[in-house]
């Protein structure tokens, strides 16, 4: 059986590196691999979106990455416990329109034995920035690891 370390029960520690690696597959903007770390059955609630199943997830991630262009997510542990944790995160994108956004959310996850992710409930906001407004401005891809947090930026 597949597995994704790190997996339940986590500690603070892999509750860190679970959600690390979850924000550097979202930053790759690869619907496959974002994709092949949930169950094949798993359960999604996302803004008024209700995906159902590793496939229909991976047809809403191809959606959302050719809607929100120059995509940039930080996420940051909230809580963990067991087979759960709650992650909040914000992200930049902007639309084909050259409008800039930046969303914010909180994510509740819960981990099969295995460590795919069996559910995730999200809740996003949606915010219209100045393009000089923004704050995420590494390249395309993984944040370095010397960029600041959530925290850090107040956010």
């Amino acid at each position: 059986m597949e597995t994704r370390p790190p997996i339940p029960p986590f500690t603070r520690e892999s509750a860190i590196q679970k959600v690390r690696g979850a924000e550097d597959a979202w930053n790759s903007r690869d619907p496959d691999r974002v994709a092949g770390v949930y169950t094949e059955d798993t359960v999604w609630r996302n803004r008024a979106e209700f995906p159902v199943g590793r496939e229909a997830v991976r047809t809403f991630l191809q959606r959302k990455w050719a809607r929100e262009l120059d995509y940039r997510l930080i996420k940051e542990l909230w809580a963990f416990a067991d087979n759960r944790i709650a992650v909040r995160f914000a992200y930049e994108w902007r639309d084909d329109s050259g409008h800039w956004f930046r969303s914010y959310g909180n994510e509740n996850w819960e981990f099969n034995p295995q460590g795919l992710m069996q559910r995730r409930f999200a809740s996003i906001n949606d915010l219209p920035i100045a393009e000089r407004d923004r704050l995420f401005h590494w390249p395309l891809g993984r944040r370095p690891d010397d960029h600041a947090s959530l925290s850090d930026l107040g956010l």
